[in-house]
This record gives structure tokens, C-alpha cells and sequence, in this order.
């Protein structure tokens, strides 16, 4: 029989329950209100189905998936049950998919929402549940506070955590159980979910007139086979996956990270591509809902490219070679990109014809930058480049469209940085997590930044100081250089966004001019936000 679990009766009293951040909750797993457990699976479905029928009508489809981490096919198990026990159709995958399969689902299918249980790239110890609205992407306010509030009415209450189900052989059944019917409710199962995203993806990316050969990384994640399939789609065949890294594991064992922006977590992506002197090398995160690629120099040693470089190739890409489908002829297309992401995309986007929209960090708000939205992507190697398929960032079709411009007729990726620089100026980044001490406050910090760096001169002109608009934070700029200084939401830590550039067609002396004031600002503001003034 399912038993009542009150989640805030065995938490320690300094224990806060779970809360809402970007689209949904994340967390350690572990017994108690602040960790991931059935529980709190539990209480943000009931929290979820609640809203929902408050906004749409009883019978509605809402998708609920989840990936391979530690507890995921439980806890989907947990948020169908719960979610069709109040009246819903709710679809699931036959086992554990990429997250970009679950936001397309919740499209294709007309859902009035969608549940991904997943921790995307945090540690092994963690998960976490990502809530899409209805057309595929993520909650913004004030859905997000209507759930949460939901949510603390329920924890007072209590819920009840359905039963496990029994296996068995019914084709019908949830992945490790029966099909449950509660009153209207009901749970599918749809195994055509990941053949209808691949089918989706593949009519949309074109196949490059000379395939590359790939290195591939899922980093122990759900990403590998599908992306596989997708590229095979398009006729990449030639691709070699990390063998270690090829098959789910949910204890990440091979990296100290499953972040691919993490030099350690694709060192054996770049062996590998150097060994079979591939053409491509991508690394997915484990929910791959992310993208990283690797690119040789001419010397032929292997790099991996940070956000921003791929934004800016693939922005330029998408303007001057647009999908089919991609809205072609409408007039200015838009690309955005977030606050702490380069300004090469406000240069680039203009002069090929389009609207540049800078949001503010998430994808949430990148989805809805504006009409007809091309691409949009974060520094944080997150890309949009099939919005109409996926309103959400997803490294499948990010990587089949790489590997299709990299096999396009055409100028290297290399060539393309290289003319992207001589053009508009080269960039340099410096992008930094800066610890603050134990209990401090975040608004305080910062506040005590603003005031040392708007202060500073050192001789030179003085940095103009501005808060951020729409949410905590700084903006620094200098002559050549900026920097963004946001507060993490869940530590005590400030993030740094540093740039510099160099006008076009730039000199060594530009370059090295541009590095020069790269890092005297970084230092500046990692002084400021120490409490050092200079």
C-alpha cells in the first residue's frame, strides 16, 4: 500500500524545503525537505498537477521523462502516478532519455506541460526535476511562484508517495511497472518519443556534402545513441565514441566533472579525436541538453572552444545559410544571446541582417527573445538552433548542425573564427567563479564592489559601475573591456564575466592589447569583491 511521507517530520529543523530555481528544483539526493528524495519527487508533482488544474482542462497530456542518474526511473515512476492521479494523460518514455526528447515531446504532442527528472551536469549525487510549459520550454514567473506556493501548501499538508509497481510484460506499462489508471487519469507509455525527435531533427539539419569523422562524448550520460542515430540521419556515419564514456553510468567515474566545460572531462575526447584524426570532436553533458565541440589548430593540436566561439560561428552560419524551414525571407531574423555572454553577437547579428536581443541568463528567456527567433545561446554551452522542434537548449541538434557545417562546402572552423575576428575584432574572455566567505551576503559583496570599483582609478579612467537591469548584479566598463558580476543563486559565490577586444583587423599589438586589458580588469574586479581597494 502507498504510505503518507509528511517530507518536513525527519528533516533537521535548519532544513528549508526544496525551492523553485531556473524552471524547477535540483539538489543532493538524500532523506529529508532540501534533498531529492520520493517524497519531494512526490510533492513537486503534486505541487505541478495542482497549478495545472487551475489552467487546464481535465484530460490534458503531459509528457514526464526522465535520464539514467541515480533514483531517475523512480522518481518518474513517482511524478506519473502522481500527476495522472489528478486527472491527466500523462506520457512517458519506455526508459531514460536525453532532456531536448522530453521539451520535444511536450511540443509535438500539444502537452499541456512536461517533467524532466534530471541534474543535468551536476555532480553524481544529485537530481533534480525541470518543468516545461505548454510549447516546450521552460516556466518563467509567475508560474514558477503559483507551483512553489502550491508546493508549500502540500509539504504542510502532506502527501502520499504512490506504491511501486510490479513489473511485468505489458508493452503498455511504465518503464519498471503497470499501467495506473487514477479516475480520469491515466499513464502511457510512447515508444516512438526518441524515433519522433530524431525523425524531427534529422528533416531539419541538411547533410554535409563530405561527412566528417567524429569524436564523440556523451560523458556517461543518456546522449550517445541518439545522437548516433541523429547524425546517422544525416549521413555522419564515421563516428567514434569515447568507449569509457560511451554507456550511461550514474557515477560519472571517469571525470572528476560531468560538465564538458571542464578541461579534465574532455581530455579523453581530444585524445581520441587526435588518435583517429577526426574532423569533429563533441562532448554532450550527461542529459544532453548541452554541447561542447573541439576543433584542431593548425599545428594540430586539439582545443575545445568555449561558448561563446561556437555562438558566434554558429550565429554567423545561421544568418548567412539558414535552415530549411527557418523562416528565409522573413525580415530580421532574431539571435540572442544573455547578459554574460559575448558582445561579438551584437556586432555580428546587425551586419548579416538581423535583430540581436540580449536576455537576461537562462533559457527561459532566450526562447522568448522575439519573432522569428533563429538561434539563441548562452556562454554556458548551451544552443537553440531548432527552435521551432525544441524551445530549449539541446546538444543533439546543436551537434548535427555542427557537423553539417563543418562538412559543408565551405571555409573551416578554424577560417571562420579567424574572418569573424579580422571582421569584427578579436575577443578574449575571462569568465571566473570568486568564492565568498562563509555567511557572507551575496547583495552585501557586491554592493562593497560597486563602491570599490566605481571608485578605482589607478591612474587611468574610471570604470563606469551600473546594476543589472531585471536582476541582481554588475556591469563594469572600460575602455575595450567590460565585465558582468553576478551572485549564484544557490552559493556564496560571485560569478565574473570579463571581455576585451580589439578593433578590426587587428595588429599583434592589438592582440596583445586586448590581453593586457583583459587581465587588468579581471584583477580589478577580483579585488573588489575581495574588499581590496586599489
Amino acid at each position: 500500500m502507498p504510505s503518507p511521507h509528511d517530507p518536513t517530520s525527519d528533516a533537521a529543523p535548519d532544513l528549508a524545503p526544496l525551492r523553485f530555481g531556473t524552471a524547477g528544483v535540483r539538489a543532493p539526493l538524500g532523506d529529508g525537505p532540501a534533498r531529492m528524495n520520493e517524497g519531494t519527487v512526490a510533492l513537486v508533482a503534486t505541487a505541478v498537477a495542482r497549478h495545472l488544474r487551475e489552467q487546464e482542462p481535465p484530460g490534458s497530456t503531459v509528457i514526464v521523462g526522465g535520464d539514467a542518474r541515480h533514483g531517475s526511473a523512480r522518481f518518474v515512476e513517482v511524478a506519473a502516478a502522481v500527476v495522472a492521479a489528478a486527472g491527466f494523460v500523462v506520457v512517458v518514455p519506455p526508459g531514460p532519455v536525453p532532456t531536448p526528447v522530453v521539451a520535444a515531446a511536450v511540443r509535438s504532442h500539444g502537452a499541456a506541460a512536461g517533467l524532466m527528472v534530471t541534474a543535468s551536469h551536476n555532480p553524481a549525487g544529485d537530481n533534480g526535476i525541470k518543468v516545461y510549459g505548454r510549447g516546450g520550454a521552460q516556466i518563467v514567473p509567475p508560474t514558477d511562484a503559483h507551483i512553489e506556493a502550491h508546493l508549500v501548501a502540500a509539504a504542510r499538508e502532506g502527501v502520499t508517495v504512490p506504491a511501486a509497481s510490479e513489473r511485468n510484460d505489458d508493452e503498455t506499462a511504465p518503464r519498471g511497472g503497470t499501467a495506473v489508471n487514477h479516475g480520469r487519469g491515466e499513464v502511457r507509455v510512447d515508444p516512438a518519443l526518441v524515433d519522433d525527435y530524431v525523425a524531427d531533427v534529422v528533416a531539419r539539419i541538411p547533410a554535409p556534402a563530405r561527412p566528417p569523422r567524429v569524436a564523440l562524448t556523451p560523458v556517461h550520460g543518456v546522449g550517445g545513441e541518439v545522437c548516433r542515430r541523429v547524425l546517422a540521419g544525416i549521413g555522419v556515419r564515421d563516428v567514434v565514441m569515447v568507449a569509457e564514456q560511451a554507456e550511461p553510468d550514474p557515477d560519472f567515474p571517469t571525470v572528476d566533472s560531468p560538465n564538458p566545460e571542464r578541461a579534465q572531462t574532455t581530455g579523453r575526447l581530444l585524445a581520441l579525436a587526435a588518435e583517429i584524426e577526426a574532423d569533429v570532436a563533441i562532448a554532450l553533458d550527461p542529459d544532453a541538453d548541452r554541447c561542447a565541440v573541439g576543433v584542431a589548430g593548425p599545428d594540430g593540436r586539439w582545443r575545445m572552444l568555449d561558448g561563446d566561439e561556437t555562438g558566434a560561428v554558429l550565429a554567423d552560419h545561421l544568418l548567412r545559410a539558414p535552415l530549411p524551414g527557418a523562416g528565409v525571407g522573413e525580415d530580421f531574423p532574431v539571435v540572442a544571446s544573455t547578459i554574460v555572454s559575448s558582445r561579438l553577437p551584437s556586432l555580428i547579428v546587425p551586419a548579416r541582417g538581423g535583430r540581436h536581443v540580449e536576455t537576461l541568463t537562462g533559457f527561459k528567456w532566450l526562447v522568448r527573445a522575439g519573432r522569428p527567433l533563429r538561434y539563441a545561446y548562452e556562454e554556458a554551452i548551451g544552443h537553440c538552433v531548432l527552435p521551432e522542434v525544441v524551445a530549449d537548449k539541446d546538444g543533439i541538434s546543436a551537434a548535427a548542425l555542427w557537423c553539417a557545417m563543418a562538412g559543408a562546402d565551405g571555409p573551416t572552423v578554424g577560417e571562420r573564427i579567424d574572418a569573424l575576428g579580422r571582421e569584427f575584432g578579436v575577443h578574449v574572455r575571462r569568465n571566473e567563479t570568486l568564492p565568498l566567505a562563509a555567511g557572507a551576503d551575496p547583495a552585501v559583496a557586491l554592493a562593497r564592489a560597486a563602491a570599490l570599483l566605481g571608485g578605482a582609478g589607478g591612474g587611468g579612467a574610471r570604470p563606469a559601475v551600473h546594476p543589472l537591469d531585471g536582476t541582481a548584479g554588475l556591469r563594469v566598463d572600460v575602455d575595450g573591456a567590460r565585465a558582468v558580476i553576478r551572485p549564484s543563486g544557490t552559493e556564496p559565490l560571485l560569478k565574473t564575466y570579463v571581455e576585451a577586444w580589439t578593433p578590426p583587423a587587428p595588429s599583434p599589438a592589438d592582440r596583445a592589447g586586448a590581453e593586457h586589458r583583459l587581465a587588468g580588469l579581471a584583477d580589478q574586479v577580483a579585488d573588489a569583491i575581495a574588499g581590496r581597494a586599489r
